[in-house]
């Protein structure tokens, strides 16, 4: 039902973009989001009936506070809550100070702990309107590359060719090169991708601009074991966690942990 109601909206639409060295598995069906993967965000958000959205708050500490969640950030005086959910990655809410230090006990921080993630990079080259890109394929998975493990011709990926709007590639490390190079040098790590990227499309132009991201968490290798989609903290007042690290890293993965987390809420209020 989420996937209908997505693609009826056009958030989501089938993938028919011809994508080279992909496992097809029996059942699955693909889908690309024509405006970017945060439309699907943007769109439930829109669905919430007037949620406030606060971006960039780095949340260092949850603390108990009259019976309520006190949240600290990086940046501007805490906040109080009546419920507080976390979907961060599961190692940075291991790294959450103040009295949830406390709170979470023995064998949910052994439980937590046990989660892992691989890391990537993701680089974007980013072309002025009317550049052609001369490749058979809008996406490739690349198996004989120690750098590069997929590359995205992303508007053609998506569909959405324009000749007011200039191409994008988007190519992705494989986890072993993310790991090796997690704490190295962002310019050297952009030009190690570049060099390699070279490699294996060598007629690609000289890009407008680019843009290299470290995806510390990237996908979910392991998850929280024998888990519902979320983890409940404290009763009252709420505090509870939940996301891909309790499921796996997709979309059904991350709709489970969501619809989990929703029935415990409403079973608390």
């Amino acid at each position: 039902s989420f996937y209908e109601e997505v693609v009826a909206r056009g958030v989501l639409r089938p993938l028919v973009a011809p994508v080279e060295g992909m496992v097809v598995r029996e059942g699955c069906c693909h889908y690309v989001a024509p405006q970017g993967i945060s439309s699907v965000v943007k769109y439930y958000l829109r669905q919430s009936a007037g949620a406030e959205v606060s971006y960039e708050q780095h949340v260092t500490h949850i603390s108990l506070r009259d019976g309520k969640w006190e949240v600290s950030r990086k940046a501007g005086p805490p906040e109080r809550f009546d419920i507080v959910i976390l979907t961060m990655p599961v190692p940075q809410i291991l790294q959450l100070q103040g009295d949830i230090v406390n709170i979470i006990n023995e064998s949910q921080k052994q439980q937590l702990e046990s989660v892992s993630y691989s890391s990537r990079y993701a680089l974007g080259l980013f072309y002025e309107a009317g550049t052609r890109i001369d490749v058979p394929w809008a996406a490739q998975y690349i198996t004989d590359n120690p750098c590069v493990r997929f590359i995205s011709i992303d508007n053609k990926k998506r569909n959405v060719e324009s000749p007011e709007i200039g191409p994008s590639v988007v190519v992705h490390t494989t986890v072993t090169f993310g790991s090796e190079h997690l704490d190295s040098d962002p310019a050297e790590v952009q030009q190690l991708i570049l060099s390699h990227l070279q490699t294996i499309v060598p007629s690609l132009p000289k890009p407008a601009s680019i843009k290299c991201q470290k995806w510390r968490y990237s996908q979910v290798t392991k998850a929280v074991p024998c888990c519902p989609g979320q983890m409940i903290l404290h009763t009252q007042p709420l505090l509870i966690c939940g996301g891909d690290g309790f499921t796996r890293s997709n979309f059904d993965g991350c709709i489970d942990s969501a619809m989990s987390l929703a029935e415990a809420v409403k079973s608390h209020l």
